[in-house]
């Protein structure tokens, strides 16, 4: 009896010892894979993170540009309005008034359509600008992957 109790136990630990390796072998493949996809999603995160950054630095620089033309433009407006204001107070007649008045709009009409199409210009240039930082990184990272 005993001898057949030892055989039973030396078959039962040969195949938990084959079965310890198979799992082992298991395990170890298992966590290279989920190390690889750890790696692979940091990777990409980071790539990511690099392409936010690197299109909202281009979006910030092309929005300081438009930002600085739209001081200079309201500069310009308000001393064109001081200008007026100063050749009103100089003003004799009605018929002057009209004259600087008219002169004085049709001048600003002109300033703020041409202020207009330079800002708009600018604004297309924020988002032209930013398109194509995006579809750059975009197609340098789709070419890596």
């Amino acid at each position: 009896m005993n001898t057949t109790t030892r055989g039973t136990t030396t078959k039962s630990v040969g195949s938990s010892g084959n079965g310890g390796h198979v799992l082992r072998e298991a395990t170890e493949t298992a966590s290279a894979q989920t190390k690889q996809a750890f790696e692979k999603l940091s990777d990409t995160t980071a790539d990511a993170t690099a392409l936010i950054k690197d299109s909202y630095s281009t979006a910030v620089r092309r929005t300081q540009d438009y930002n600085a033309k739209f001081l200079e433009f309201a500069q310009a407006n308000t001393e064109a309005t001081f200008q007026f204001f100063q050749q009103l107070s100089g003003v004799k007649s009605p018929t002057e008034f009209v004259e600087l008045s008219t002169s004085h709009s049709r001048k600003q009409f002109e300033a703020l359509t041409q202020q207009a199409r330079e800002l708009t210009t600018l604004a297309q240039k924020v988002v032209s600008a930013t398109t194509e930082r995006v579809e750059k990184d975009v197609k340098a990272y789709s070419g890596r992957s």
